[in-house]
């Protein structure tokens, strides 16, 4: 029996009682894995780098959610930690400068290029027309201590530091010796802790170069001889012990 579109009716009702086709499910997989592949389906996709980012803020969130767990206050108690952290840090920065080496004098104060104090003088008043305070600072000290040994106030020991220098000149120019530690500390800070230098404390170094070359040392003979002679006079002095 055949129907007006020439189907015969017959044949429909053996295919509607056959079982409908099914497709195993590894090959089910592997087919939605390919289609789903397929570019057209990853065009609006974010980059990677989006999705770095996306990772990296659920990774602070979680972490900022267990830190406001554990603190008193909750969300506001953690913030206000890291306020008082951060103006802690900023505070040590600003007292402090900025951390490098620690200060310390164990470095030569000078290197291996021996130099006289007006070359010394020269290179400083250069770095200092240019603003350059570290480097005027550090050549003027060199000067200084240079100066002291051309004038045999310090014997020439390339492996001198600034505080050795200052101790030893102290002891020929006692006037200046608190100026001369100061300046051999503002060297250590600038060279070796880390600290910026300002135009005062170059000038006050550069003071100081021209005041010791105006000083007169104090030398042991002549203290010795000044001891001897005043030991004399009361010897001298009527009445004295017999």
């Amino acid at each position: 029996m055949l129907r007006a579109d020439g189907i015969s009716v017959l044949s429909l009702a053996r295919s509607s009682d056959e079982p409908p086709v099914t497709i195993p499910r590894d090959p089910a997989r592997e087919a939605a894995r390919r289609e789903l592949s397929k570019r057209m389906y990853h065009e609006n996709d974010p980059s990677w780098f989006q999705r770095a980012l996306n990772a990296f803020w659920d990774w602070v969130d979680k972490l900022f959610n267990t830190a406001a767990s554990a603190t008193p206050g909750g969300p506001l108690g953690l913030v206000v930690v890291i306020l008082a952290v951060l103006l802690v840090a900023g505070a040590l920065w600003w007292r402090l400068g900025t951390p490098h080496r620690g200060a310390t004098s164990s470095a030569a104060l000078f290197d291996d290029r021996p130099r006289s104090a007006a070359d010394h003088r020269a290179a400083a008043e250069a770095h200092a027309a240019q603003g350059h305070w570290n480097q005027a600072v550090q050549e003027r000290m060199r000067a200084i201590v240079r100066s002291l040994e051309e004038r045999t106030l310090l014997d020439i020991r390339p492996g001198r530091t600034a505080d050795e220098a200052a101790a030893e000149a102290g002891r020929a120019l006692p006037s200046h010796a608190d100026r001369l530690r100061s300046a051999a500390r503002d060297f250590d800070d600038v060279t070796y802790g880390g600290r910026a230098a300002s135009e005062p404390s170059y000038h006050r170094i550069a003071e100081l170069d021209h005041d010791l070359e105006r000083t007169k040392p104090l030398l042991a003979n002549s203290t010795s001889a000044t001891s001897g002679s005043h030991s004399a006079d009361q010897d001298a002095r009527p009445g004295a012990a017999e």
